[in-house]
């Protein structure tokens, strides 16, 4: 059996139907505060792709630069490519993450892996030890 996730004792499909301000209550207060102190354009224009999705209107994918916007409950089930800095990768939006920012997903830097050396170097640098 499946484990129903429950965010602050409330299901999904609660937190969907419940206003804005009642949500706003339930979030911690960073995200509180700034949802509170106001929606950009940019991410307003997000939002309402967003609901365009949910609402089937649209087949387009969903890409942003904006790492800070909030993942509020209707944005599950919704894939959503947020830029790391240089591709775009996406999220799939599940109700875990709900009151996280985006850029929480998105790493924007990735693991050095070192090759050999290259053309020109010392005679000592050819030495690369086996572990």
């Amino acid at each position: 059996m499946v484990k129903e996730y429950k965010y602050r004792g409330l299901q999904i499909e609660e937190l969907k139907a419940m206003s804005l301000e009642n949500l706003f209550k339930l979030l911690p207060s960073r995200a509180r505060r700034s949802l509170t102190r106001g929606i950009t354009d940019g991410k307003r224009k997000l939002l309402e792709e967003v609901k365009a999705a949910n609402a089937g209107k649209t087949n387009t994918q969903i890409k942003t630069h904006l790492r800070d916007v909030i993942v509020l409950p209707y944005f599950t089930g919704i894939t959503i490519h947020v830029y790391s800095g240089k591709e775009f990768k996406p999220v799939v939006i599940r109700p875990e993450m709900v009151g996280h920012y985006l850029g929480e997903f998105v790493l924007t830097n990735k693991r050095v892996v070192h090759g050999a050396p290259g053309v020109g170097a010392s005679r000592s640098s050819l030495y690369v030890p086996l572990k």
